[in-house]
């Protein structure tokens, strides 16, 4: 009985590796921890309730409170999401008196965030 291969065209039909491509990839590509802290932003962003978040803290800087009556869960929920959000350096938070307020750590995530409603088709309504 004959063996059938298998084509598809996203695999190359012979074995060949491009030394000079690979090594200037090789050489120019970010290390390990880098790029697992990159995956680490882009795993944030990937939660709807994150990105709900984020979109309202681009907007204003919000409570706890706040940010759980608009998005519709509880203060636990949403503190939760916040907590994982600061230890990833995407959110900050300060203090006011008994209230604590969030907003984001800088212009990187607010340029994440509108690059990836570009992508999805969405038109930003407000600037940052």
């Amino acid at each position: 009985m004959k063996k059938k291969t298998v084509q598809s065209k996203d695999v190359c039909e012979i074995s060949f590796i491009h030394k000079e491509r690979t090594e200037n990839a090789k050489k120019n590509m970010k290390s390990d921890h880098t790029l697992t802290l990159l995956s680490d932003t882009f795993s944030a962003l990937s939660d709807p309730t994150r990105a709900k978040i984020i979109n309202a803290l681009l907007i204003e800087e919000l409570c706890v409170c706040d940010l759980a009556y608009l998005i519709g869960l509880s203060v636990s929920a949403v503190s939760h999401q916040l907590r994982l959000l600061r230890n990833l350096r995407i959110i900050e938070s300060r203090k006011e008196g008994k209230i604590v307020f969030y907003s984001l750590i800088d212009s990187h995530i607010a340029s994440l965030f509108h690059q990836g409603l570009e992508h999805v088709g969405e038109k930003t309504e407000s600037a940052t």
